[in-house]
């Protein structure tokens, strides 16, 4: 007897989508993975169209992309090439030339028709055919190919907006960004039939996002007022003081065998002073004698060198003791 999973399973209808969607018997086997992956995305989000008079027309295909919406063949998720519109680069600068109110116009129809296509194709319960996924996905090809054609050809705005804003403490890149991001979102709400050009509604979403980011920034000056710098990271406060207490304690050194504080002998003054290096010498620098150095010096033998070295430590460390104390 079966378990109810394997009952449910065998009730589930085999072209599920993970949306919960269901498409037609083979169409997942009929499609490419990626194409497959776009359809899901399709059916769970259907694309939101900006409504216009225009949009109801039968022949809208001819009408605004100049061609026939049929699929190229039975197997092709594509339409042929639409016709372009007319806006070239300029062969002195290079730059892509400005479309007329008209051309732009088209262009958001062209985007609106496309989408709304789709998602009348999509909606509603019944299964999606393998031809109604290919058309969907034809639909969604020509309406990606004219969403960017819009923003290319939008592109420089935001670059000339973010050169003439001038803000203190805000990264040039940054504001770019923040302008591409709602460049994009403008797209998606522009309306075209109110009869404005969409640069003058892009123009105040661009502003508001330099200003979104001109808060950011000054949010965070408030909370990290110094810019980061990589040389402050380590810092080297700890071994100039431990300098700072060592060249103090040769000072100390230095004034106790000039007063002789600790009353030491004449040997012993000699041992400490060839040991340590506290001599001045006449050219270069003083380097520290090892005991059998210190021996020859004063004719003895290092061992002998040793024992006056520890009496001699000892008196000096009486002596700074004292200091310490009366100070």
């Amino acid at each position: 007897m079966n378990s109810p999973a394997e009952t449910a399973q065998k009730q589930q209808p085999v072209g599920e989508t993970a949306t919960g969607r269901l498409v037609a018997e083979n169409v997942a086997e009929k499609l490419l993975p990626s194409e497959l992956e776009m359809l899901c995305r399709l059916v769970k989000n259907p694309p939101v169209y900006i409504e216009h008079p225009a949009l109801g027309c039968k022949d809208g295909d001819k009408r605004f992309f100049g061609v026939e919406a049929s699929l190229l063949d039975s197997t092709c998720t594509r339409f042929s090439d639409c016709a372009p519109i007319v806006a070239e680069k300029t062969a002195m600068t290079g730059r892509i030339s400005s479309l007329s109110a008209e051309q732009e116009r088209l262009l958001f129809l062209r985007l609106n028709y496309a989408r709304k296509q789709i998602a009348e194709a999509v909606d509603g319960d019944n299964p999606i055919s393998l031809r109604t996924a290919r058309l969907v996905l034809a639909w969604d090809y020509w309406e990606s190919q004219t969403r960017a054609r819009i923003v290319e050809q939008n592109l420089p705005l935001v670059l000339a907006m973010a050169k003439r804003t001038r803000l203190s403490g805000v990264d040039f890149n940054e504001m770019v960004s923040e302008g591409n991001m709602a460049l994009l979102r403008s797209v998606d709400k522009f309306d075209c039939g109110k009869g404005f050009k969409f640069s003058t509604y892009a123009c105040r979403a661009i502003l508001k996002s330099f200003s979104r980011v001109a808060i950011r920034a000054s949010r965070y000056r408030g909370t990290f007022p110094v810019e980061f710098d990589p040389a402050i990271e380590k810092s080297d406060h700890l071994e100039r003081k431990r300098q700072e207490l060592k060249d103090d304690c040769v000072g100390d050194l230095r004034d106790i065998l000039m007063q002789n504080v600790a009353h030491l002998t004449v040997v012993e003054e000699t041992v400490i002073k060839q040991r340590f290096a506290l001599e001045t010498p006449l050219y270069g620098v003083a380097e520290p004698k090892t005991l059998a150095q210190v021996g020859e010096v004063i004719g003895v033998t290092k061992e002998r060198v040793r024992q006056i070295q520890n009496k001699a430590l000892k008196k000096i460390r009486q002596a700074l003791e004292t200091n310490y104390l009366a100070a």
